[in-house]
C-alpha cells in the first residue's frame, strides 16, 4: 500500500519500516531526499542548501497548525515544558479560612487590680502576656482569666519553588514519516 510522502504515523514496532524514517529531528541530504524536501522544506531544520530536517517527535505530541483562542501554531514551531515551577504570582488571588479555639479559665483571679509586671493567665502557666496598665481599665474583680493554651496567629509555608511535572500520561511509540511513496498532489 503506497502512502503519500510526508505522512506521519504512529508505529508500535521498534524500527521504521522500509520507505519510512523515525521522526527524531535528524538532518537529511536534499540531494538524496529531494521529494521529501519539496514537501517539508526547512520548517523542521536544516540549511535549505544541502540539508533539511525531519520533525522531532521524541517525547512530544503534534498539534494542528492554525490559531485557537488567540494562540497561533505555525508548522515546525515547538512549545511546552515537561515541568513548571509555580510561584505566588502564578496562582490566582484567593483566601484560606481557618478556625481555632481559645481556652479560657473560669477560675477567679488572684489579684483584684492589674499592675505593671503582672501576667494575665492561670497561676503556674508558662504562656501568658505581661500586663501593662491602660487608662480606663476597670479594676473590678475579673470574671474570666485566659488559660495557658491560647491559640495565636501564625505564618506557614504555602509551598516550595520546586518544579512540578505537567507531563500527561503516555505510552511511548515511534512516530514515522513516509519518505518513499506517492508525491501528494496540490489542490
Amino acid at each position: 500500500m503506497d502512502e503519500y510522502i510526508g505522512i506521519v504515523k504512529l508505529f508500535a514496532g521498534n524500527f521504521a519500516p522500509r520507505g519510512w524514517l523515525v521522526c527524531n529531528g535528524q538532518l537529511l541530504q536534499i540531494q538524496q531526499y529531494s521529494a521529501v524536501y519539496a514537501i517539508l522544506g526547512t520548517q523542521f531544520g536544516g540549511d535549505g542548501i544541502t540539508t533539511f530536517g525531519l520533525p522531532n517527535l521524541q517525547g512530544a505530541v503534534p498539534v494542528g497548525v492554525g490559531t485557537l483562542n488567540g494562540t497561533t501554531y505555525v508548522a515546525g514551531d515547538k512549545g511546552g515544558n515537561t515541568s513548571v515551577t509555580l510561584l505566588g504570582t502564578n496562582i490566582p488571588a484567593h483566601t484560606h479560612t481557618g478556625t481555632g479555639t481559645i481556652s479560657v479559665s473560669s477560675s477567679n483571679s488572684t489579684l483584684s487590680t492589674p499592675a505593671n509586671g503582672n501576667a494575665i493567665g492561670v497561676p503556674g502557666s508558662n504562656i501568658s502576656r505581661v500586663f501593662t496598665p491602660t487608662l480606663g481599665f476597670v479594676a473590678a474583680t475579673p470574671s474570666v482569666n485566659l488559660a495557658s493554651n491560647i491559640t495565636t496567629g501564625a505564618t506557614v509555608n504555602a509551598g516550595a519553588t520546586v518544579p512540578v511535572s505537567v507531563v500527561q500520561p503516555y505510552t511511548a511509540m515511534l512516530y514515522i514519516i513516509c519518505i518513499e511513496g506517492i508525491f501528494p498532489p496540490r489542490p
